[in-house]
């Protein structure tokens, strides 16, 4: 998700010029759809899955007069998007707005910065916390100021193509709104302050004018956030419990929307409300110390339950999560929780990047005044603020609720379902510091798409299968673009995890299996990334087709759920189990979600020049284990990269291939994929363990595994 700036006069000057995302053809989208599902399906599954797109595709074989379905839906799809942005946009907010479960593990993502090298290296007697806070809110203002100017320069592809630079207006000052008709996004174009929450207390003040200047300078900031945590210090534990109004936003959707409206019929809540819903951001500082990296991770994510007498203190109660979050921990530790619905990883990672680069920039400034500036000149904050009609606060104010008994009790419940939410998950992470991109590239694989196959090879090693998986490709080279699903199984990925571990496929052939699978990965996120995917077309479709049920002109032939998405492909297709992100640069420690099924991963990773980070999340799914099987697969396949050159730089040729004690270990110790069955017979054991197919209770041998489950040959 890498993309470069550009200088430019405008933030907004290529808008215009860039092409609206392309509704592929139909007849390529549904030869794409059979094409992704065959590597997860059996044979029956997929011909049944054949015989629903052809007659959706072509109608009717038993009615030759009757229309196709899929070129009439299809057709009005095109229709539809002739006088919008883009055709899917619409049912993408959707697909978020009318999401009913709580956001917070589900939706919302997180990033995890680099340690500020100067924070950390700064005298006891510097808060590492409020110098933290104070440099990225800073920092945070320069880029919303250079934004609101129009001054902020836009991202590019390598090759210098611009991209959509739309999301950036919903960054800021926006908010998710419950209402009970489903959720909507609100939007202030005019906000011009910040809100604090410090130990489930809120506070408040103005941080620009009404010509985007910023109001307080960096003392000004520090003495600010001191006097807030000293304040919120003074909270008891009995007052956090009784004020925790943010976990309302980890409830269900109608469960908060029921709360919005108790709270709206309140004036003081009322308003205390909207200064939340039109801040800029939120600011979150959390009275803890942490420094173990999973740990920072879920507390970045979902926040930590800490109880106390039954009494909950944790950092979970400290959030707003139906807004833009900046996060910081007692010890300078600080990271990124976004509401995904306006704006996808790569927007708020360009953000999350310049905050960084500019809060070192400004230290190296506070030595040299001659240093590099990250913005344009007229891009500062004010001095000697001259007063207007319009009085500025810029001293802290704190947010006091009227708590109701009916407020009190669904924050009461409102806590006790997020601390059941939060102790279901799991989250851990791997740092692989052997080698990174440059090392991948040396091996001549697409980094992406090597680490895709390491996902593949993992799973499979732990349960002798492959899943569903999905990876999305950005579309912001088009006007108003989001992203498009990679799917990563494909036949080529489901051949190579097969090889690997058989003791019969030399070490060479494997490198070749695994440089075919990486190419059919790199081929789908080409296409992908044009805007030639199968999810969005598809669900466009469907949606359009959900919204026409209302007409009451369409035609008979359409009421019927279109045999396409009747078919179990299609469900098979939105079951993701390895739910996965690219998406990283050096500001970042970390990334990552939760899963997004029940019985699935949720892996966030960033490939750096020589290592590579996962935060991988699961409803406990042995979660640690997959971590260690991963970090195994990946040493392994460069040691193997490292046979095979030696062996052709000195001419060997290579021995026949025998059991790999490597693979032994990198399968938990079991050699089930080493052996045949004339190797277990021999060793008096049955030819014929309960592995079971995900379809059905029948047993395979070893040697029918990798064909029975899904891993043909083909």
């Amino acid at each position: 998700m890498s993309a470069s700036t550009t200088t430019t006069t405008s933030t907004f000057q290529f808008q215009d010029q860039l092409k609206k995302l392309p509704i592929p053809d139909l007849k390529q989208t549904c030869e794409n759809y059979l094409k992704v599902l065959k590597p997860l399906q059996t044979e029956i599954e997929y011909l049944n899955t054949e015989k629903a797109v052809y007659k959706f595709l072509n109608g009717d074989e038993n009615d030759p007069n009757k229309e196709s379905v899929g070129c009439y839906l299809d057709n009005k799809l095109r229709k539809y998007a002739e006088d919008k942005p883009s055709y899917i946009e619409q049912f993408w907010y959707d697909a978020y707005l009318n999401y009913d479960s709580p956001v917070v593990l589900n939706l919302n993502p997180f990033f995890l910065l680099e340690d500020d090298p100067f924070t950390s290296n700064e005298s006891i007697s510097i808060d590492p916390q409020i110098k933290r806070a104070t440099s990225l809110t800073l920092s945070s203002l320069k880029f919303i100021q250079a934004l609101k100017n129009k001054t902020l320069s836009i991202d590019t592809l390598k090759n210098g193509k611009p991209l959509c630079m739309y999301q950036f207006t919903k960054l800021f000052g926006s908010s998710r709104i419950p209402t009970d008709d489903g959720c909507m996004m609100q939007s202030d174009s005019n906000s011009n302050h910040i809100v604090i929450i410090s130990k489930s207390q809120f506070y408040w003040f103005d941080v620009l004018d009404l010509n985007n200047n910023i109001l307080l300078n960096e003392s000004e900031l520090n003495i600010n956030f001191n006097s807030i945590v000293f304040d919120s210090l003074k909270t008891s534990n009995n007052d956090i419990a009784k004020s925790s109004f943010g976990v309302l936003t980890t409830e269900n959707r109608r469960i908060w929307a029921n709360a919005r409206n108790e709270i709206n019929n309140n004036k003081i809540n009322k308003e205390v409300l909207s200064i939340i819903d039109s801040a800029l951001f939120i600011l979150c500082f959390d009275d803890i110390i942490i420094n173990d990296l999973s740990e920072l991770s879920k507390n970045m994510l979902c926040g930590l339950s800490i109880l106390d007498k039954g009494i909950q203190i944790g950092t979970c109660t400290s959030r707003w999560y139906d807004k833009l979050q900046i996060i910081i921990t007692k010890n300078g530790k600080a990271g990124i929780n976004f509401e995904h619905t306006g704006v996808d990883g790569h927007t708020v990672l360009r953000f999350v990047s310049d905050i960084y680069t500019d809060s070192i920039l400004s230290f190296a400034q506070s030595i040299n005044r001659n240093a590099p500036s990250l913005w344009k000149p007229n891009t500062t904050t004010k001095t000697n603020t001259t007063k207007t009609e319009e009085e500025y606060i810029t001293v802290p104010r704190k947010l006091e609720w009227d708590l109701t008994p009916e407020l009190s009790l669904a924050l009461r419940f409102g806590e006790t379902r997020l601390s059941d939410l939060i102790n279901q998950n799991e989250f851990r992470h791997l740092e692989f510091k052997f080698y990174g991109s440059d090392e991948i590239k040396k091996m001549k694989f697409s980094p992406d798409a090597f680490v895709q196959m390491a996902f593949q090879a993992t799973y499979y090693a732990l349960y002798g299968k492959v899943e569903c998986t999905y990876e999305p490709a950005m579309t912001k080279h088009f006007f108003h673009g989001r992203t498009e699903a990679i799917r990563t199984v494909s036949n080529e990925s489901n051949l190579f995890v097969r090889k690997f571990f058989d003791i019969n496929v030399s070490n060479k052939e494997k490198l070749e299996y695994l440089n075919q699978a990486c190419k059919a990965h790199s081929n789908q996120t080409r296409l992908c990334s044009n805007g030639e995917g199968v999810d969005r077309h598809l669900y466009a479709i469907f949606c359009l087709w959900k919204r026409l049920l209302g007409n009451d002109d369409i035609p008979q032939f359409i009421t019927n759920l279109p045999s396409i998405f009747e078919d179990s492909g299609w469900d098979k297709l939105n079951n993701t189990i390895i739910s996965t992100s690219n998406c990283g640069n050096p500001a970042l420690r970390l990334f990552g979600f939760g899963p997004v099924t029940a019985n699935g991963f949720g892996i966030g990773y960033i490939i750096k020049d020589d290592s590579i980070s996962f935060c991988v999340g699961s409803k406990y799914r042995q979660t640690q284990r997959f971590l260690v099987t991963l970090n195994s697969y990946l040493q392994e396949i460069q040691k193997i990269w490292k046979i095979v050159e030696t062996s052709k730089k000195l001419k060997i040729e290579q021995s026949p291939p025998k059991i790999n004690r490597n693979l032994t270990t990198l399968l938990g110790g079991y050699g089930y994929f080493d052996m045949g069955d004339e190797d277990i017979k021999s060793r008096g054991q049955s030819p014929e363990p309960p592995f079971l197919s995900s379809r059905g209770n029948s047993t395979y041998t070893l040697r029918d595994i990798g064909k029975k489950l899904r891993l043909s040959e083909y």
